[in-house]
């Protein structure tokens, strides 16, 4: 088996869109309203499986409410992207003013890491394996 995709639930897909291509530089696949499903989603590229984004609809196919979750340790669940350089992560997050909810952490000679988080408090886990 390999991973095909990771999904997110999100309050405001056009919202979480644009945090994940502008902010992350993630690519827009495609997206969509499925409303025999009352659901609406997009599909970014990631490598390793893509990340699904979803959005519940009511009945009438509209925003149906949604409640974020809380940031709590141990940070779960989680989605990990790896990258070659955690530094320049974390001063591009500072630059957007994008809050690092824990980090850059690391085990000297193995491994760095910090978490973000999305709009609907999804968490990202940044990792740099040395």
């Amino acid at each position: 088996m390999k991973a095909d995709h990771f999904a997110f639930q999100v309050s405001d897909l056009e919202r979480a869109i644009d945090f994940y291509t502008n902010r992350l530089g993630l690519k827009l696949l495609f997206h969509t309203v499925d409303e025999d499903h009352h659901e609406a989603f997009a599909f970014l590229e990631l490598e390793g499986g893509n990340l699904e984004l979803l959005q519940i609809l009511d009945e009438e196919n509209q925003p149906a409410i949604f409640e974020r979750s809380e940031l709590k340790p141990p940070y779960c669940p989680h989605l990990a992207m790896q990258t070659d350089d955690l530094d320049s992560w974390a001063q591009r997050f500072r630059e957007q003013n994008l809050a690092i909810v824990k980090g850059p952490l690391e085990i000297r000679g193995k491994v760095k890491w910090m978490y973000i988080h999305d709009p609907d408090h999804n968490i990202l886990e940044f990792v740099e394996w040395m």
